[in-house]
């Protein structure tokens, strides 16, 4: 008797520590805002869903310094209610990390854009209205599989390759990479990736926290099979004052060699209060200046300037 008790404890032990160790996390982000010539209408004032979601990432130990994890995260309109198109059109992947690495496989972002245009967007995560108008990606997160080294004193390198499974333009074969590396205060990044259709593009990230201030840009080189080479560069400011942060992003784009007057300037303005780690409220102001052969950030006829006053409130849990 004691022996098959001893025995249950042993296998209920080892169930217990062969279990996922799961998280269930997300963002509810609502903003009130002012919009001119982002669609059809002229002006309008609307209740607009900035990227909510509903994740579950988790990992289970191995032993021997292996870890199984995984991530899949579904997207929603918190204004409505309503699912995305793709209901897990987030990131969604399985990989194993090891000492030698971590491997994942699945729907991945491109390291590339996380090296660098995500790095340096201070306000509001790259989303929303005021979201980077002028990074430009030549590569899709579908069918991924992506090898990340491990640290070697702050330096790590992350490489990804998206198969197209035979289906003609947006989901062809792509070739993304990236690398970080982070000292202290300074963070710096690049990123490249490409596809076989012909495009790619190459990017530099830089960012240095000084106390309450932060400062960080990227610079990128776009080059599109069809329209030819175009320079962007961004920078953003970040200044924390207790509970308060005070944002200054601006960016500028090149014209495309084959298309005239194709240039823009972005500009945005934030203020952000934070009740907790995980709430806060918000106002911001971001508007873009298009050239006559310009169309960023609107729908509506090329050369219209749009712009966008908003309050919000967004909770992490």
């Amino acid at each position: 008797m004691k022996r098959t008790l001893i025995a249950l404890a042993c296998l209920a032990s080892t169930a217990a520590f062969a279990q996922s160790n799961v998280t269930i996390y997300g963002r509810l982000n609502t903003t009130v805002e002012n919009q001119k010539n982002i669609d059809s209408a002229d002006s309008k004032t609307v209740l607009n869903n900035v990227a909510s979601r509903l994740g579950f990432k988790g990992t289970e130990d191995l032993g021997g310094g292996l870890k199984a994890l995984f991530l899949i995260e579904h997207r929603f309109a918190s204004d409505t209610g309503v699912a995305a198109d793709e209901f897990w059109s987030g990131d969604a992947f399985v990989g194993l990390e090891t000492p030698y690495g971590t491997v994942r496989a699945g729907r991945i972002t491109s390291p590339a854009y996380y090296a660098t245009a995500d790095y340096v967007s201070l306000h509001n995560h790259d989303t929303g209205t005021s979201a980077d108008a002028f990074y430009a990606a030549a590569s899709q997160p579908k069918n991924t599989v992506a090898y990340l080294t491990p640290s070697f004193g702050g330096l790590t390198a992350e490489f990804a390759y998206s198969a197209d499974e035979g289906v003609d333009k947006p989901f062809t074969k792509t070739w993304q990479a990236a690398v970080n590396y982070d000292a202290g205060p300074l963070h710096l990044g690049a990123g490249y990736d490409e596809n076989d259709y012909g495009d790619k593009q190459v990017a530099l990230r830089g960012l240095y926290e000084l106390g309450a201030i932060t400062l960080g840009g990227y610079y990128q080189l776009a080059d599109s099979k069809d329209i030819g080479k175009r320079n962007s560069i961004r920078g953003a400011v970040q200044y924390t004052l207790g509970a308060s942060e005070f944002h200054v992003n601006v960016g500028w784009a090149d014209d495309w060699d084959d298309v005239s007057k194709s240039g823009a300037v972005q500009y945005t303005l934030g203020y952000n209060y934070n009740l907790s780690k995980r709430t806060k409220v918000y106002a911001f102001y971001t508007a873009i200046n298009n050239d006559s052969g310009a169309a960023y950030g609107t729908e509506v006829d090329f050369g219209k300037d749009p712009r966008s006053f908003g309050v919000g409130i967004r909770h992490n849990f």
